[in-house]
């Protein structure tokens, strides 16, 4: 039932919404002239109303595409063979073009990275493991590993991000996993390492191990069940790094163990980590930012064998990521509502 929601009533509507902001365009344009004397900010509404547009274009323009393909496949058959799996992410890579172009267009938004460069690994399988916070950074994520490291991802996702119909559709034609946040288990381990297993050359497996993006509330609910557990130990360290989540190591190890001949791929990140809430993302637009991306490449043969101490490298590398972040945080990331709050006590 959920499914056939899914695709036989969020999909058409997607694309009617699309038809509809474009006829109705010059009305939405005259509405946001007339609001925005009165909002603060550059233009936040009308960069908004854009970047939507973009986005519910480009969803029902590859869904139409989509269920061409569909068609031509067989009425889905032969959809998950290699040539149209290959297909697939040829359509994920130009979706991820477009949408970051005019992000980065319409924000004022830059991404910089740092680290090897996509030509340290050639022919190597990766497990990518990356940090997760602010908006955006599993979608940041994808779009550097296809664009500037020419890789191939299967990736771990979030349950509610197949209500929106593009994901879903595609994410079901590609090696990937819509997980729900918060189980763990066997179940959910033995899901990972079905998706890890026979990675090749050009292939990434993404996972984010901290389970959730950052926010301070996730972070002190993530020592609190290390303590819950009985891992003491591992909830003074957690206590220890500010910027990230405790990761959860079941799923990474899981990956691991499918995927013996995979180096690891570990990814920082910061720029917009700081933007928690909707009202943080209104009051920041345009951002004028740098989002910047730091890359650690661990070849296998450096990663210790045995489930604990397998534990103990990634708590290690997390206090790594976490000191790197405090180092590049930019000093103008301070929250406005922490600076509005120091104003008034002065």
């Amino acid at each position: 039932m959920i499914w056939l929601l899914r695709r036989g009533v969020i999909a058409p509507s997607m694309i009617l919404l699309a038809a509809a902001l474009w006829v109705l365009l010059p009305l939405w344009l005259i509405v946001v002239a007339a609001l925005v004397p009165v909002l603060p900010g550059r233009w936040r509404l009308l960069r908004i109303l854009w970047l939507t547009v973009v986005w519910v274009t480009a969803e029902s323009v590859l869904l139409v595409i989509l269920f061409g393909w569909w068609l031509a496949s067989g009425f889905g058959r032969r959809i998950r063979t290699p040539y149209w799996e290959g297909v697939h992410y040829d359509a994920v890579q130009g979706l991820m073009f477009v949408v970051f172009r005019e992000a980065r267009r319409v924000l004022a938004l830059r991404i910089e990275t740092d680290g090897p460069s996509p030509d340290a690994y050639p022919g190597t399988p990766l497990i990518v493991a990356c940090r997760h916070a602010g908006p955006g950074d599993s979608f940041t994520l994808i779009h550097a590993l296809m664009h500037w490291y020419h890789r191939e991802p299967r990736v771990v996702l979030k349950d509610t991000l197949a209500w929106d119909p593009t994901v879903d559709v595609i994410m079901n034609r590609i090696p990937a996993r819509f997980v729900s946040p918060g189980k763990g288990g066997r179940d959910f381990e033995r899901q990972i390492a079905d998706l890890a297993r026979d990675l090749d050359a050009n292939d990434a497996f993404v996972i984010f191990p901290e389970g959730g993006n950052f926010t301070p509330a996730r972070r002190q609910r993530g020592i609190d069940r290390l303590r819950r557990l009985g891992l003491e130990r591992m909830a003074r360290r957690a206590e220890q790094m500010t910027q990230v989540l405790a990761p959860r190591p079941g799923g990474l190890l899981a990956a691991l163990d499918a995927a013996p001949e995979a180096d690891v791929v570990l990814v920082a990140h910061t720029g917009l980590d700081h933007l928690l809430t909707v009202g943080d993302v209104w009051r920041e637009l345009p951002t004028n930012k740098v989002i910047v991306m730091r890359w650690w490449h661990v070849p296998r043969e450096e990663i210790p064998a045995g489930r604990e101490a397998q534990i103990e490298w990634l708590f290690g590398w997390w206090e790594r990521i976490d000191t790197w972040v405090t180092e590049h945080r930019p000093q103008e990331l301070v929250r406005p509502r922490a600076r509005r709050r120091t104003a008034k006590a002065q």
